[in-house]
C-alpha cells in the first residue's frame, strides 16, 4: 500500500465534533472517517476512479493440465 500523505487540517469545532460522533457510530477513527467521506465524494464527482468492491473470482474451470490430472485420479477410484 502506498504511503499516506500527511498535512494539517483546520476544522470548525462543531464540524469536528459532528465528524467524531459519525466516526464513532461507524466504528472508525476520525481520520478514517474523513478519508472515507473525501474518497466517496471524489468518486461521485468523477475525480477518482471507482474501485471494484469485490475482487474478481478466478475461473472455476481448472486449466487443461489440471483437468487431466483430476480425471486420472478420479478414474482410479
Amino acid at each position: 500500500m502506498a504511503e499516506s500523505k500527511r498535512f494539517l487540517l483546520r476544522l470548525d469545532p462543531r464540524l469536528f465534533e459532528a465528524l467524531r460522533r459519525w466516526a464513532d457510530d461507524d466504528l472508525r477513527s476520525i481520520n478514517a472517517q474523513i478519508e472515507y467521506l473525501l474518497t466517496d465524494q471524489a468518486r461521485r464527482a468523477g475525480r477518482l476512479p471507482h474501485q471494484r468492491s469485490r475482487p474478481e473470482l478466478p475461473d472455476a474451470t481448472p486449466p487443461e493440465d489440471d483437468r487431466e490430472a483430476t480425471d486420472a485420479l478420479s478414474s482410479k477410484t
